[in-house]
């Protein structure tokens, strides 16, 4: 791996950052965020909207790290949600028949009240299979090596080591499955092309091409921060019963959280030799979730990019050309539900 591709000398960091989707990319910047989806056609879809403002004190350090940590949570489900539902409506003639749940919930709730109910119940269910499976299943599973040693470093080591190489195999699993190869090719043109960007070069997919597919400010090294963190942090804590271990471990999370973000911010604008360092574990992780993406891939980061960051934000959803612009507009009442849907 060399470093030198990664922390690029006398580069820019911009408070720019993404997620690669289905079939696209998510792009968000200080005040809007863009998506980008390449459709069966071989057309592109977008949709740009203002973010809204926050407060000063969720700019204060930590605490930012928790609201951020919250806001990507909500933020890519929705994302990935509204990948999924793009390129339903333009397969075959995008009049899918919907489910009874479906059709029961905006009987209940409404068009909007059941997309709220939808994406927070996948929020939900996101949290809770990953605090199951990443939080509360190491330290249950390590339980037996109490019978082999006292020492509650050595456990508390074990537990976290178990904990990294179970997020590992996790992605080593899903990355066989064909359509995560591409969601990781998406994941390998977003970084190409904020690379690009931060060294102030046009975004054109020839430029954005020789750059790496591993960014120091990526999602990917900041879980590595959190489960480092929290080997480090529990080890404090001893190695009481597995009840109090749990609630120690879940209260803890939003503390992780705040630290492993400050430690990604810092990766992200320093070239010092230890911030290399506390980055090499995230950064090889990298490389199983992100790709060589495809020229027709990088055009569609690029598109996300740009939309996101133009000096005239242009918010809507329709067509939209290389450039990131809505060349045609949907129509007129399916614009109008799809923005009452997305304010939340």
């Amino acid at each position: 791996m060399d470093l030198k591709k990664i922390f690029i000398k006398n580069a820019s960091p911009v408070k720019t950052g993404g997620q690669a989707v289905l079939e696209g990319v998510m792009m968000k910047s200080e005040d809007r965020v863009s998506l980008a989806v390449r459709l069966p056609d071989d057309t592109m879809h977008i949709k740009t909207q203002a973010t809204g403002k926050r407060g000063r004190w969720t700019r204060m350090p930590v605490i930012r790290g928790v609201i951020v940590f919250v806001d990507s949570l909500v933020q890519g489900t929705k994302t990935l949600m509204d990948s999924a539902d793009i390129l339903e409506r333009y397969e075959g003639e995008g009049q899918l028949e919907e489910d009874r749940f479906s059709l029961w919930l905006k009987k209940i709730f409404g068009e909007k009240g059941a997309w709220n109910v939808m994406l927070y119940t996948s929020v939900i269910l996101a949290l809770a299979f990953t605090i199951g499976v990443f939080v509360i299943g190491p330290t249950a599973a390590v339980s037996w090596a109490h019978r082999f040693t006292d020492s509650d470093i050595l456990l508390n080591l074990i537990e976290g080591i178990f904990r990294i190489l179970l997020f590992v195999l996790y992605i080593v699993l899903i990355s066989k499955m064909e359509d995560i190869k591409k969601v990781f090719q998406y994941h390998g043109a977003e970084h190409k092309s904020i690379h690009c960007m931060e060294n102030g070069e046009e975004l054109t997919v020839g430029n954005c091409r020789k750059y790496c597919t591993i960014h120091p400010r990526c999602g990917t090294s900041f879980l590595m921060f959190v489960m480092v963190t929290a080997l480090i942090l529990f080890s404090f804590l001893g190695w009481p019963d597995l009840l109090w271990r749990i609630l120690s471990r879940l209260l803890l999370i939003p503390v992780i959280a705040g630290i492993s973000f400050e430690l990604l911010r810092w990766a992200g604008r320093s070239e010092s030799w230890v911030v290399k360092i506390l980055s090499i574990p995230g950064l090889y992780l990298q490389k199983l979730t992100t790709r060589e993406p495809e020229d027709d891939q990088m055009e569609v980061a690029i598109a996300a990019l740009k939309a996101a960051t133009s000096d005239i934000p242009e918010f809507g959803e329709g067509m939209c050309d290389k450039e990131g612009r809505i060349i045609k507009d949907l129509p007129e009442k399916e614009n109008e539900n799809r923005q009452e849907e997305d304010t939340i």
